[in-house]
C-alpha cells in the first residue's frame, strides 16, 4: 500500500527545494509542486513564466530520502531513474539538482562540488 505524503513533509520538501533552487539554479525562479499518493511532483518556473516539468520523487516513509523519476518530454512520461551518485535514492535536493541539469543545461550538476580538488577545500 502506498504511503501518503504527511503535510508537514510536503511543507518542508517544498521550502527545501525552494532554497536549493535559489542557491544553485538561477535560472529558476520558483519550484512548483504537486502531490498524488506517495509522490510529489517538482516543477520550475523560469523567469519568463514558462514551467517545466522536472522530475517526480517517491516518499519512502522518511523526509530526507526518496526515489527519483526525471521527465521525460519525449515521452511525456516520468521514468525511475538513478541519481548521479549511483544510488536509486537520495536526497530531494540531489534530485533536483539532476533534473535542473538535465533541463537547464548545466552537467555541473552530475559532478561533485567543483571547488573540491584533491580531496581539498579550496
Amino acid at each position: 500500500m502506498a504511503k501518503t505524503i504527511p503535510d508537514s513533509t510536503k511543507n518542508s520538501l517544498h521550502w527545501r527545494l525552494a532554497d536549493r533552487a535559489h542557491e544553485r539554479w538561477p535560472d529558476l525562479a520558483e519550484v512548483r509542486m504537486r502531490y498524488r499518493a506517495a509522490f510529489a511532483y517538482v516543477d520550475g518556473v523560469l523567469a519568463d513564466g514558462q514551467v517545466i516539468r522536472l522530475c517526480r520523487l517517491r516518499y519512502l516513509g522518511s523526509a530526507t530520502t526518496w526515489s527519483f523519476a526525471i521527465y521525460r518530454a519525449s515521452h511525456d512520461d516520468y521514468e525511475d531513474n538513478i541519481l548521479p551518485s549511483g544510488s536509486f535514492t537520495g536526497t530531494a535536493e540531489e534530485a533536483l539538482d539532476c533534473a535542473c541539469g538535465l533541463y537547464l543545461n548545466d552537467s555541473t550538476a552530475w559532478t561533485s562540488d567543483p571547488r573540491r580538488i584533491n580531496d581539498e577545500d579550496h
